[in-house]
């Protein structure tokens, strides 16, 4: 009853949010480094600032991808159709998806206080990793930022088939993340040993507002120059299927 009740008013929150602006801010910490990240959501548009060097936004009306190389002031821009094939590409070599089910959480009944918010500890276990949210129910506008997360899953990583949660299965705002993943890299040269051991990283929200963000900040500076890449699934560029005659 109160999972439903929960529903019911996150469903509300979306539909009398009206998609308002969105500014989350992280802190990513691995290796015993810590960075911070931050996204902001105007409609259908994302923008992903993961370091001062590179910007990525997202557009989901269009499916393109806008790569924002600062230090060298250059556009790369990927099309919905080649951000597609790459998908698809990266998928074929993903064996282990397949007859994959619906990703579920699962509470493991532990509570802890993050950032000053008391949080329910959730898990899930993939094939090659291990992911812990810690989620909270009482965030200030948690229902209404949960509900632009969600709007962002369907549109992009969704897409992208990372077998991740959809955050419609959430019963608050994740503020804390820790993946942990045990897949062994591959040996650096035929005959030697794979690197062992696991990687963490965790990602903790230290802000998140719905201020209003300028329309600018999702299109690429003036200054910026245009940089296309290789076009890799360009068929004339392909190689032969056949090796060339003596």
């Amino acid at each position: 009853m109160k999972t439903a009740a929960y529903s019911m008013a996150l469903t509300i929150s979306f539909l009398l949010s009206a998609r308002a602006d969105l500014t989350i801010v992280q802190k990513v910490e691995r290796a015993g480094s810590a960075t911070n990240m931050t996204i902001k959501v105007k409609g259908d548009k994302v923008r992903i600032e993961a370091s001062p060097q590179v910007t990525t936004i997202l557009d989901g009306k269009t499916g393109e991808v806008t790569n924002l190389m600062n230090d060298q002031k250059t556009v790369v821009r990927i099309s919905a159709e080649k951000a597609k094939a790459v998908t698809n590409m990266i998928n074929r070599f993903d064996v282990k998806k397949e007859g994959a089910g619906k990703v579920k959480l699962t509470p493991t009944g532990q509570k802890e206080t993050v950032n000053g918010y008391e949080t329910e500890q959730y898990i899930y276990d993939g094939p090659d990793f291990k992911t812990s949210y810690w989620i909270a129910s009482n965030y200030p506008d948690g229902a209404a930022i949960l509900a632009q997360l969600r709007s962002i899953k369907s549109e992009f990583w969704g897409a992208a088939n990372t077998k991740m949660p959809d955050f419609r299965d959430f019963p608050g705002l994740p503020i804390r993340t820790r993946v942990t993943t045990t897949k062994q890299s591959q040996p650096t040269k035929p005959g030697g040993t794979a690197l062992g051991g696991a990687t963490e990283i965790t990602t903790t929200i230290i802000s998140a507002n719905q201020n209003p963000i300028s329309d600018a900040e999702f299109t690429a500076p003036g200054d910026f120059k245009e940089t296309k890449l290789p076009d890799i699934f360009d068929k004339k560029n392909t190689a032969p299927s056949t090796s060339p005659k003596p």
